[in-house]
């Protein structure tokens, strides 16, 4: 998986992850929530970007 985001989407992770970090140090439980709104949008990205590919015959 690390191979196909390239470094800038591993820079990108790491920056989440830290962004992550910090708010669990904060609050843990807006952490919990924030690691779980960035799933979930993770996901819809993935279906929608999924959807159009399928719909261009390119899946």
């Amino acid at each position: 998986m690390l191979r196909n985001l390239g470094p800038l989407g591993i820079v990108g992770l790491l920056i989440v992850a830290a962004g992550i970090g910090l708010i669990a140090w904060a609050d843990p439980v807006v952490a919990v929530g924030m690691a779980l709104v960035l799933a979930g949008l993770g996901l819809v990205v993935k279906a929608l970007i999924s959807n159009v590919l399928g719909a261009w015959g390119m899946m």
